[in-house]
């Protein structure tokens, strides 16, 4: 059955669909048959249909592995499943079009990140391990706070940051805390740590390296979950296997 969006009272962003189900414009988008606005488009003139019958609310409910989707009478197949593993380089940012005209990880990756979105970001400054994909369900699992899905970062604060620095991080401030923080050397130049996260919030590491009074010069992401960044170099990137998931 095919459901509107429009049905609840908040509007259609506040709406949920079932589980595995999207907007109708959504689905043609992700499919790669038309962008959002053409989607819109062809859909109010009739073009689309869901299961053989003729739907025109871009907001419908659709399941895009189930319903069988045409437009102008050609059936839209799901793009292959692709995720791959990218290490981001610094002074690269995690968006699709950038205002300002800076160099985005879609623009470093070109063909090879056709039909995927980012699992979350790193912020301009940062490098390291970035997941893209073409699974967008995988993608908003992933970023869940509530999985607590562990995000393992190598970093380098300027001066001397104490164990009871440490343990203030990991009680949290605030509303920001770390899951663990592992020191590996120390002087009064600069710390090197391991520190892990659970919930990936905006600049994160940084605002809470900030609140004990001390700068991060260097962050490198070196797990997501269960991948790893392993040997990749900047600008490099893997594909991988929905089994290297399978743990989650």
């Amino acid at each position: 059955m095919v459901r509107s969006a429009r049905s609840s009272p908040h509007g259609p962003r506040a709406s949920r669909f079932p589980r595995g189900h999207v907007a109708l414009e959504r689905a043609l988008s992700k499919l790669r048959i038309a962008s959002r606005t053409e989607a819109q488009r062809r859909i109010r003139n009739g073009d689309v249909t869901v299961n053989g019958r003729v739907v025109r609310d871009p907001l419908a409910a659709v399941h895009p592995d189930r319903d069988r989707i045409a437009i102008g009478g050609e059936t839209a197949a799901r793009a292959a499943w692709r995720t791959i593993a990218f290490h981001k380089p610094r002074g690269v940012v995690t968006t699709r079009r950038d205002p300002e005209g800076r160099r985005t990880v879609f623009d470093a990756l070109g063909e090879a990140s056709e039909g995927m979105v980012a699992v979350g970001r790193l912020d301009l400054a940062s490098s390291g391990l970035l997941l893209l994909t073409s699974d967008t369900q995988l993608a908003e699992w992933l970023t869940n706070p509530a999985h607590r899905i562990v995000r393992r970062y190598a970093v380098t604060a300027r001066g001397f940051v104490s164990d009871d620095d440490c343990a203030a991080l990991e009680r949290g401030t605030g509303g920001l805390r770390a899951a663990s923080l592992r020191v590996l050397k120390r002087s009064r130049r600069e710390t090197h740590l391991i520190v892990e996260l659970t919930e990936g919030k905006n600049r994160e590491i940084r605002r809470l390296f900030a609140a004990i009074g001390a700068e991060v010069t260097r962050l490198l992401r070196i797990a997501y979950g269960p991948i790893e960044l392993g040997s990749l170099q900047p600008g490099e990137w893997r594909a991988l296997t929905r089994d290297a998931f399978s743990r989650l």
